[in-house]
């Protein structure tokens, strides 16, 4: 595979606060439609990779480009409509709207001032948002107040919000975080479910989770790549049980 045929390009990344180094001379590819997990400590610079790829932290040094494209000099919005798009570890879903409003609102049409004036609920909107909801396990729950669903419903309509997007990259930090047993088997599904065309960076500290869905695994480790490749081969990473699976 030539380089340019990743969908993401991570290289030689670094952020340093107040001289330390939170991601160190960071490295890493991702394909089209791999689910990449990125693991490690707390503290390890997980959610900084995150910041770093989405515009919210500005990088020191380093390239980050998405399927070419340079993006350490864009802002978020600009990042945003590359076809990125970020799942932060609480959901934040209007929680007095219902699951259909939820993700009408998110559809891209009505994300410009134009664009919301001239939103109208017609035949495209109504099936794509059957269509997520659907795919989130919450086609029977569109008139339902999204307040009253479960911790894990909740995040589940939050990725539909950024799927009804079309994002090409999604990434998600914890979605996994306080869901029943049931519901993180259903979230894997989810998400091998979602990869048919687009690219998943996931930050997880749930192992079987990550074992269900990673095709490459990440390690971090203070800010640098202590580790990479299949969960089988990160697993017996001398280095990686050390540090991280030991504890």
């Amino acid at each position: 595979m030539k380089r340019k045929d990743f969908v993401l390009a991570v290289e030689g990344l670094t952020v340093s606060f107040d001289g330390f180094k939170a991601v160190n001379d960071l490295s890493f590819y991702v394909e089209e439609e791999e689910i990449r997990v990125i693991i490690g400590p707390n503290g390890a610079g997980k959610t900084t990779v995150l910041d770093l790829i989405c515009g919210k932290t500005k990088s020191t040094h380093g390239s980050i480009k998405f399927r070419g494209k340079e993006l350490t000099k864009m802002t978020e919005h600009a990042i945003v409509n590359e076809g990125i798009g970020r799942k932060f570890q609480n959901p934040s879903i209007y929680e007095d709207l219902t699951v259909f409003e939820n993700l009408e609102i998110s559809f891209p049409r009505g994300h410009s001032v134009f664009g919301a004036l001239v939103f109208k609920r017609d035949a495209e909107v109504i099936a794509a948002v059957e269509e997520v909801a659907e795919t989130i396990f919450l086609a029977d729950s569109l008139d339902k107040t999204a307040g009253l669903l479960s911790h894990g419903q909740k995040q589940w309509l939050e990725i539909g919000m950024l799927l009804i997007q079309k994002p090409d990259l999604l990434m998600l930090d914890e979605p996994v975080a306080g869901m029943s047993v049931a519901e993180r088997k259903q979230t894997a599904q989810l998400l091998n479910r979602i990869t048919k065309n687009r690219s998943v960076i996931v930050i997880e500290h749930d192992m079987q989770f990550v074992e269900d869905i990673a095709h490459r695994v990440t390690v971090l480790h203070q800010g640098k790549m202590l580790s990479e490749g299949s969960m089988q081969k990160v697993k017996s990473d001398p280095k990686v049980v050390e540090v991280y699976l030991g504890h």
